[in-house]
């Protein structure tokens, strides 16, 4: 970073005196507190959590120096401030993919192609984003996400956010921007699906483990265990080498459509 570009002494002072005021607001609002899920103390978190991370980010900038404060990142939901009762809901899903499998998404949309009598001349199948096009209109969502790795897809992150109405919108009213008014403290609850929550259960089970091996006096080491692993992917494999056939084409889908 170039000098002029650098804050000033006075701003990171300035800065440094905003987390203090911060903080003081914090405590003031705890010690009021009127319930677990207070607004005002949750309003007082948020503006020492912004207060902490640009101070931190000045004194980074002008001195090349941390602070030890790690500031958690936004992994709860705002308190409930929905109707009581709703008369209506919106039920928001995000499933993410990665396309693991370009070769075996084609061919299957092909199959959707071949079977299709109305479907025009040109191949859509022949790329990438065409075959995505074509099994997202065949297949509802849910199947897909049953049968992903049939399509060459990969599965990454996903979550379902149940959100409460007052009354329920007019046909047509929200197409055009269907996630652009997601209000969070109206969701009634939500569901995450993510390999990182199984890294934090996996490194939970290693460590438990650990302790046991210690107890035992035992160092923990196992010759055959990564033996069950292996075979386990020596059948994988060999299932998935079946779905082929000749010209590298996944076997036909067990529905046809």
């Amino acid at each position: 970073m170039s000098d002029a570009a650098q804050p000033t002494a006075a701003e990171v002072r300035a800065a440094a005196e905003a987390v203090k005021t911060a903080l003081d607001r914090h405590l003031a609002a705890v010690e009021r507190r009127s319930g677990e899920e207070d607004p005002a103390v949750y309003d007082a978190f948020n503006e020492l959590a912004a207060a902490a991370e640009a101070y931190d980010e000045l004194l980074y900038d002008r001195y090349d120096e941390v602070t030890p404060f790690e500031i958690p990142g936004e992994d709860t939901l705002p308190p409930y401030t929905g109707p009581e009762e709703p008369s209506a809901l919106s039920v928001l899903i995000r499933r993410d993919y990665a396309v693991a499998e370009p070769q075996r998404l084609m061919a299957q949309a092909r199959r959707v192609e071949a079977a299709d009598e109305e479907a025009p001349d040109v191949e859509a199948s022949g790329t990438v984003h065409g075959a995505l096009g074509l099994l997202f209109g065949e297949f509802e969502p849910d199947e897909i996400a049953s049968r992903h790795k049939e399509f060459g897809l990969e599965e990454g992150d996903s979550t379902l956010w149940v959100t409460a109405a007052d009354e329920s919108a007019d046909p047509g009213e929200w197409l055009e921007a269907p996630f652009e008014e997601v209000d969070p403290e109206r969701v009634v609850c939500r569901f995450d699906v993510s390999t990182v929550f199984d890294e934090e259960f996996d490194d939970d089970i290693e460590d438990d483990e650990d302790d046991e091996d210690i107890e035992d006096g035992e160092d923990g080491d196992d010759e055959d265990g990564d033996a069950g692993l292996t075979e386990l992917d020596g059948d994988l494999d060999t299932d998935l080498d079946s779905d082929l056939d000749e010209d590298d084409e996944p076997a036909r889908l067990e529905a046809d459509r």
